[in-house]
């Protein structure tokens, strides 16, 4: 295929040369169809990516709403089995009739965690609050070896052993919601912003108190 161009060529030649004047005339700017398309696109893009990050942001409010309601839940539901075991102890420590008090700060942090006091502490001091009141009713035992074969406080005792399994149970429900919600208050875009909008924080999961750390650290075989 032969150059379009080809400077060898003679008869593209122009030996008189070539004047060029200025064209005095003003050209206006016009939009074509696809200039206004793509104008009109623009804002409607922009408009319907604000309402649906609007309704993102509403979405993701009723969401912290309803995942607290759920925390609120779970740790209602540790609070009853707590109350339920304090019960349990009580009954077990008049059965013994021997030198074992319950501590008066138990029922107080109850009544903290039911109204929301610092309620993640409350719930670990009346946790440890129960676990030096199982520790002094098993000394009891220690010392008192044929009190196990009273039938009552052999039943209050198994009550007592399932209570506290159904304790750890929904303890690990509680901190699973609380892992969930520490996860998404830092979720781009929308629910970020509704948290920090709302003043949410992280939450702190139920830890073991430092005596049951202690105890778990024994030799028992």
């Amino acid at each position: 295929m032969a150059p379009q161009l080809d400077e060898l060529d003679k008869s593209l030649e122009n030996t008189e040369g070539l004047r060029v004047h200025v064209i005095e005339k003003k050209v206006p700017v016009e939009l074509d169809g696809m200039d206004k398309f793509i104008n009109v696109g623009v804002w409607f893009l922009f408009i319907i990516g604000g309402v649906i990050y609007m309704f993102k942001k509403a979405k993701a409010k009723t969401y912290f709403k309803q995942l607290e309601q759920k925390i609120q839940h779970d740790a209602s539901t540790i609070d009853n089995y707590m109350v339920q075991r304090v019960t349990i102890l009580k009954n077990a420590a008049k059965l013994l009739d021997k030198a074992v008090d319950l501590d008066k700060d138990t029922f107080t942090n109850i009544a903290k965690a039911r109204a929301g006091i610092d309620p993640d502490t409350a719930r670990n001091e009346l946790q440890t609050s129960l676990e030096n009141i199982d520790k002094k009713i098993n000394i009891a035992f220690e010392k008192y070896p044929e009190l196990k074969a009273h039938q009552e406080i052999a039943a209050v005792m198994q009550q007592n052993s399932y209570l506290q399994q159904e304790i750890t149970a929904a303890r690990e429900v509680y901190n699973d919601a609380v892992a969930h919600w520490n996860s998404e208050i830092f979720s781009l875009w929308a629910k970020k912003y509704v948290a920090a909008k709302e003043g949410y924080t992280t939450r702190i999961p139920f830890t073991a108190s430092l005596a049951m750390k202690q105890e778990s650290e024994g030799v028992f075989f």
